[in-house]
Protein backbone atom coordinates (compact mmCIF):
# COMPACT_ATOMS: atom_id res chain seq x y z
CA UNK A 1 0.00 0.00 0.00
CA UNK A 2 1.53 3.41 -0.90
CA UNK A 3 0.14 6.80 0.54
CA UNK A 4 0.57 10.40 -1.36
CA UNK A 5 3.40 12.14 -0.62
CA UNK A 6 2.60 15.64 -2.07
CA UNK A 7 0.63 16.96 1.44
CA UNK A 8 3.91 16.35 3.84
CA UNK A 9 6.12 19.48 4.80
CA UNK A 10 9.17 18.06 2.80
CA UNK A 11 7.63 18.42 -0.61
CA UNK A 12 7.17 22.01 0.36
CA UNK A 13 8.91 24.68 -1.65
CA UNK A 14 12.30 25.68 1.07
CA UNK A 15 10.70 29.10 2.04
CA UNK A 16 6.96 27.77 2.93
CA UNK A 17 8.37 24.96 5.22
CA UNK A 18 7.92 26.57 8.93
CA UNK A 19 11.69 26.37 9.98
CA UNK A 20 13.40 27.52 6.66
CA UNK A 21 10.38 29.99 6.75
CA UNK A 22 11.86 31.44 10.15
CA UNK A 23 15.54 31.20 8.97
CA UNK A 24 14.64 33.28 5.80
CA UNK A 25 12.38 35.27 7.17
CA UNK A 26 11.82 35.77 10.56
CA UNK A 27 9.47 34.51 13.35
CA UNK A 28 7.18 37.18 12.83
CA UNK A 29 6.23 36.01 9.00
CA UNK A 30 4.68 32.96 10.59
CA UNK A 31 1.17 31.88 11.51
CA UNK A 32 0.41 30.85 14.88
CA UNK A 33 -0.08 27.25 13.00
CA UNK A 34 3.05 27.54 11.63
CA UNK A 35 4.47 28.42 15.14
CA UNK A 36 3.00 25.50 16.29
CA UNK A 37 4.06 23.00 13.63
CA UNK A 38 7.60 23.83 14.57
CA UNK A 39 6.84 22.63 18.53
CA UNK A 40 5.47 19.68 17.18
CA UNK A 41 8.11 18.83 14.67
CA UNK A 42 6.62 15.99 12.59
CA UNK A 43 3.29 15.15 11.29
CA UNK A 44 1.30 12.29 10.37
CA UNK A 45 0.87 9.69 6.94
CA UNK A 46 -1.55 12.05 5.91
CA UNK A 47 -1.29 14.82 7.68
CA UNK A 48 1.44 17.96 7.93
CA UNK A 49 2.53 19.07 11.54
CA UNK A 50 0.62 22.54 10.09
CA UNK A 51 -1.87 20.60 9.52
CA UNK A 52 -2.43 19.20 12.98
CA UNK A 53 -2.35 22.81 14.48
CA UNK A 54 -4.55 23.97 12.31
CA UNK A 55 -6.85 21.47 13.20
CA UNK A 56 -5.95 22.18 17.37
CA UNK A 57 -6.33 25.73 16.41
CA UNK A 58 -9.96 25.45 15.09
CA UNK A 59 -10.87 23.62 18.03
CA UNK A 60 -10.02 26.70 20.66
CA UNK A 61 -11.79 29.29 17.41
CA UNK A 62 -7.91 30.16 16.87
CA UNK A 63 -7.65 31.86 20.28
CA UNK A 64 -4.34 31.15 21.73
CA UNK A 65 -5.57 32.09 25.31
CA UNK A 66 -7.79 29.11 25.04
CA UNK A 67 -5.42 27.30 23.89
CA UNK A 68 -3.51 27.89 26.73
CA UNK A 69 -6.32 26.70 28.81
CA UNK A 70 -5.67 23.11 27.34
CA UNK A 71 -4.09 20.37 29.18
CA UNK A 72 -1.42 17.72 28.15
CA UNK A 73 -4.66 15.33 28.28
CA UNK A 74 -6.70 17.57 26.36
CA UNK A 75 -4.13 18.38 23.38
CA UNK A 76 -2.65 14.19 23.37
CA UNK A 77 -6.31 13.46 22.47
CA UNK A 78 -5.52 15.60 18.58
CA UNK A 79 -4.42 12.88 16.53
CA UNK A 80 -0.69 13.06 15.61
CA UNK A 81 -0.20 14.82 19.10
CA UNK A 82 1.53 12.70 21.83
CA UNK A 83 2.42 13.04 25.31
CA UNK A 84 5.57 14.82 24.39
CA UNK A 85 4.53 17.28 21.75
CA UNK A 86 1.82 18.11 24.41
CA UNK A 87 4.38 18.57 26.54
CA UNK A 88 6.18 20.67 24.25
CA UNK A 89 3.12 23.06 23.26
CA UNK A 90 2.31 23.58 26.61
CA UNK A 91 5.58 24.27 28.11
CA UNK A 92 5.98 27.25 24.99
CA UNK A 93 2.68 28.61 26.57
CA UNK A 94 3.49 28.84 29.77
CA UNK A 95 6.84 30.79 29.08
CA UNK A 96 4.41 33.28 26.70
CA UNK A 97 2.23 33.61 29.73
CA UNK A 98 5.39 34.40 32.35
CA UNK A 99 6.94 36.61 29.44
CA UNK A 100 3.31 38.08 29.34
CA UNK A 101 2.97 38.45 33.64
CA UNK A 102 6.80 40.09 33.75
CA UNK A 103 6.19 43.78 33.59
CA UNK A 104 9.08 45.90 31.52
CA UNK A 105 11.73 47.03 34.22
CA UNK A 106 10.78 50.67 35.53
CA UNK A 107 12.77 53.37 33.72
CA UNK A 108 14.66 56.25 35.95
CA UNK A 109 12.90 59.78 34.78
CA UNK A 110 15.69 62.30 34.41
CA UNK A 111 13.80 65.62 35.83
CA UNK A 112 16.73 67.58 37.15
CA UNK A 113 20.34 67.75 37.27
CA UNK A 114 20.32 66.15 40.32
CA UNK A 115 18.41 63.21 39.24
CA UNK A 116 20.90 63.19 36.59
CA UNK A 117 23.78 63.29 38.84
CA UNK A 118 22.33 60.50 41.10
CA UNK A 119 21.90 58.30 37.93
CA UNK A 120 25.64 58.45 36.98
CA UNK A 121 27.15 57.93 40.65
CA UNK A 122 27.37 54.04 40.22
CA UNK A 123 29.25 54.68 37.03
CA UNK A 124 31.83 57.81 38.47
CA UNK A 125 32.34 57.88 41.97
CA UNK A 126 35.66 57.25 43.40
CA UNK A 127 37.38 57.08 39.60
CA UNK A 128 41.43 58.08 39.54
CA UNK A 129 41.14 59.25 36.21
CA UNK A 130 38.63 61.11 34.10
CA UNK A 131 36.13 59.29 31.82
CA UNK A 132 33.66 60.86 29.61
CA UNK A 133 30.37 59.39 29.57
CA UNK A 134 26.23 60.16 28.05
CA UNK A 135 23.30 59.44 29.48
CA UNK A 136 20.89 58.52 26.82
CA UNK A 137 16.89 58.96 27.17
CA UNK A 138 13.60 58.87 25.10
CA UNK A 139 11.26 61.64 24.68
CA UNK A 140 9.61 61.26 27.97
CA UNK A 141 13.18 62.14 29.80
CA UNK A 142 13.59 57.85 30.85
CA UNK A 143 16.78 56.65 30.49
CA UNK A 144 17.55 54.25 27.61
CA UNK A 145 21.49 53.60 29.38
CA UNK A 146 24.57 55.51 30.09
CA UNK A 147 27.54 55.05 27.84
CA UNK A 148 31.25 55.46 28.05
CA UNK A 149 32.83 57.66 25.84
CA UNK A 150 36.20 57.59 26.54
CA UNK A 151 38.22 57.26 29.66
CA UNK A 152 41.61 59.21 29.67
CA UNK A 153 44.81 59.98 32.40
CA UNK A 154 44.49 61.99 35.25
CA UNK A 155 44.21 65.85 33.94
CA UNK A 156 41.60 64.93 30.51
CA UNK A 157 39.98 62.61 28.59
CA UNK A 158 38.73 62.69 24.95
CA UNK A 159 34.83 63.07 23.44
CA UNK A 160 34.66 62.64 19.89
CA UNK A 161 31.82 63.89 18.56
CA UNK A 162 31.05 61.24 15.88
CA UNK A 163 31.34 58.55 18.79
CA UNK A 164 29.08 59.95 20.66
CA UNK A 165 26.22 60.70 18.19
CA UNK A 166 26.89 57.81 17.00
CA UNK A 167 25.81 55.61 20.09
CA UNK A 168 23.18 58.22 20.27
CA UNK A 169 21.57 56.86 16.30
CA UNK A 170 22.59 53.59 17.18
CA UNK A 171 20.34 53.32 20.81
CA UNK A 172 17.45 55.47 19.01
CA UNK A 173 18.16 57.99 21.97
CA UNK A 174 15.75 61.44 21.54
CA UNK A 175 18.22 63.34 23.99
CA UNK A 176 21.17 63.60 26.04
CA UNK A 177 23.41 64.69 28.99
CA UNK A 178 26.83 64.85 28.79
CA UNK A 179 29.29 64.14 31.63
CA UNK A 180 32.56 63.90 32.57
CA UNK A 181 34.59 63.93 36.22
CA UNK A 182 37.39 65.75 37.99
CA UNK A 183 39.18 63.59 40.10
CA UNK A 184 40.94 66.88 41.74
CA UNK A 185 37.42 67.38 43.16
CA UNK A 186 37.74 71.14 41.18
CA UNK A 187 33.80 71.65 40.09
CA UNK A 188 35.12 74.69 37.41
CA UNK A 189 34.68 74.38 33.98
CA UNK A 190 37.65 74.57 32.04
CA UNK A 191 37.57 77.03 28.68
CA UNK A 192 38.03 73.33 26.88
CA UNK A 193 34.78 72.14 28.58
CA UNK A 194 32.88 74.95 27.47
CA UNK A 195 34.02 74.53 23.58
CA UNK A 196 33.42 70.62 23.36
CA UNK A 197 29.76 71.45 25.02
CA UNK A 198 29.03 73.99 22.33
CA UNK A 199 30.23 72.08 20.07
CA UNK A 200 28.16 69.06 20.83
CA UNK A 201 25.49 71.22 21.75
CA UNK A 202 25.27 72.48 17.76
CA UNK A 203 25.48 68.98 16.71
CA UNK A 204 22.81 68.03 18.76
CA UNK A 205 20.56 70.65 17.61
CA UNK A 206 21.08 69.55 13.73
CA UNK A 207 20.59 66.02 14.29
CA UNK A 208 17.07 66.90 16.87
CA UNK A 209 19.00 64.57 19.42
CA UNK A 210 19.06 67.77 22.10
CA UNK A 211 22.20 68.08 24.72
CA UNK A 212 20.37 69.03 27.59
CA UNK A 213 22.80 69.52 29.73
CA UNK A 214 26.35 68.59 30.40
CA UNK A 215 27.73 68.05 34.40
CA UNK A 216 31.31 67.77 35.65
CA UNK A 217 31.16 65.24 38.39
CA UNK A 218 32.91 64.71 41.61
CA UNK A 219 32.30 62.27 44.70
CA UNK A 220 30.73 64.93 46.37
CA UNK A 221 28.98 67.79 44.26
CA UNK A 222 28.58 68.33 40.45
CA UNK A 223 28.54 71.32 38.56
CA UNK A 224 25.26 71.89 35.81
CA UNK A 225 26.41 73.40 32.81
CA UNK A 226 21.78 73.86 32.16
CA UNK A 227 21.61 75.02 35.72
CA UNK A 228 24.60 78.12 35.59
CA UNK A 229 22.66 79.02 32.34
CA UNK A 230 26.04 78.17 29.89
CA UNK A 231 24.38 75.24 28.05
Amino acid sequence: MTYETSGKIQSWAEEDRPREKLMLKGKAALSDAELIAILINAGTVDLTAVDIAKIILKSVGNNLNDLARLSIKDLSKFRGIGEARAIAIVAALELGRRRKEQDRPQRARITCSRDAYNEMIPHLIDKPHEEFWILLMNRANEVLRPVLISAGGVSGTVADPKIIFKQAIEYLASSMILFHNHPSGNLTPSQADKELTRKLKDAGQLLDIPVLDHLIFTDKAYYSFADEGIL
